[in-house]
């Protein structure tokens, strides 16, 4: 088997200029068609449209969305997107703090599960998604700085928002609007075990030692993602993450 090229790309994600390598043929066969697409969509409905782009967490879902933004922008025969994202609306840590929630019998502050599905406000995702099919907004963000939401941090008032999240296809009963609000959706599955790995690095290399790091993800990172894998709703089109960090589409099968 050939050894895949991999073009390397200068971006910034979370404020922070980095690398990132995409596959030369994932790029030119995957995503730009992709992008053609919501194009597509998008002068079918005569609107603005928002598309979702859900997976669990370690999928590499904020910088790929990104980075789909990026493309668009340079080539003309695709209408530019806008990259979002849902973390701006979890709960403030003041709220967090002030809160509780029941797991199996015990009461436990909603700080201790931050990044569960538990811990976003919902009302306010729909109300400004909404908002944004309509006439625009201003959008939320997660400061990774101070580790809190900054509300109405950037305006939005682009015709095609491609929104990343963990939970946006969630079979709970609190998210079912907020799925009603796709005019289209993908879903990023991925091998569980490949997950576990990478989340366990990503602590291990902010700093945590790697028996902390594997703790932490049985006691939280787990759960979330056994939840978006087993109970997302179904999606327009599946990719799958290879363990190659390369994507590919498996649903529709073209």
């Amino acid at each position: 088997m050939s050894e895949k090229i991999r073009n390397t790309y200068n971006m910034e994600v979370n404020g922070l200029v980095r690398e990132v390598k995409f596959v030369k043929t994932t790029v030119e066969e995957l995503f730009i068609p992709f992008l053609g697409n919501l194009t597509k969509l998008r002068a079918k409905l005569d609107r603005k449209i928002v598309v979702y782009v859900a997976a669990p967490p370690a999928t590499g879902k904020s910088t790929l969305t990104l980075f789909l933004e990026k493309i668009s922008r340079e080539n003309p025969e695709l209408s530019p997107i806008r990259a979002l994202g849902m973390d701006g609306f979890h709960y403030t840590n003041e709220y967090l703090k002030a809160n509780k929630i029941v797991i199996d019998g015990e009461e436990v502050p909603l700080m201790s599960i931050k990044g569960a599905p538990e811990t976003f406000d919902v009302d306010s995702l729909q109300e400004k998604l909404r908002e944004v099919r309509q006439e625009g907004t201003d959008w939320n963000i997660y400061d990774r700085k101070i580790h809190d939401v900054v509300p109405n941090a950037i305006s939005v008032e682009d015709d095609i928002i491609l929104l990343e999240g963990n939970y946006l296809l969630l079979k709970d009963p609190r998210w079912t609007n907020v799925r009603a609000l796709a005019d289209y959706s993908v879903f990023i599955t991925a091998d569980a075990n490949l997950l576990k790995e990478r989340l366990i690095s990503r602590k291990v290399a902010g700093g945590m030692s790697r028996e902390d790091a594997e703790k932490f993800y049985y006691a939280s990172d787990s759960k979330n993602v056994e939840r978006v894998l087993n109970d997302s709703a179904p999606a327009d089109e599946v990719w799958e993450l290879k363990e190659d960090d390369d994507f590919e589409k498996i649903f529709p099968e073209d």
